[in-house]
């Protein structure tokens, strides 16, 4: 599939954001039976693990559910506290610290943090998406 992005500057948030849906809709086209994902850890292909990436599958699914919120926005405020505050109570100590960083830094300052890590992080998972697609296809034996 021909990855098509619509035409923003070239580090233009929305043409992260772009590049990284079309990035994962065609990883959804190429993966056709996930569950050959499932027992593959990410270090098995000489890359480093990640914490909390068990396999490529979660991998899979991870980068699928972050999808849906940037092709549709975020869902609402209540259930993301519900899902937060089943996180462990190490993240949250983490979280305060860095609400009290934030609350010292000036709002651009805050805005221009936020933006840029957003940018990295989109990056870095549309690299992740080609990467679960690539496997795939190594799988499959369909080598590009």
């Amino acid at each position: 599939m021909q990855v098509v992005t619509k035409r923003y500057p070239k580090n233009c948030l929305l043409t992260v954001m772009d590049r990284y849906s079309a990035t994962v809709h065609n990883m959804e086209e190429v993966v056709m039976f996930p569950s050959l994902l499932r027992d593959m850890p990410p270090h098995a292909h000489g890359h480093q693990a990640q914490a909390g990436a068990s396999s490529y599958y979660n991998c899979f699914t991870m980068l699928k559910a972050i999808c849906v919120d940037v092709d549709h926005g975020l869902q609402p405020r209540e259930e993301w506290q519900d899902r937060m505050a089943s996180c462990e109570a190490n993240e949250a100590v983490e979280m305060e610290e860095g609400k009290e960083v934030l609350g010292q830094l000036d709002l651009e300052a805050q805005f221009h943090l936020h933006l840029s890590s957003l940018h990295h992080i989109l990056t870095h998972l549309t690299l992740k998406a080609k990467e679960v697609t690539r496997i795939y296809q190594e799988i499959m034996g369909q080598d590009k």
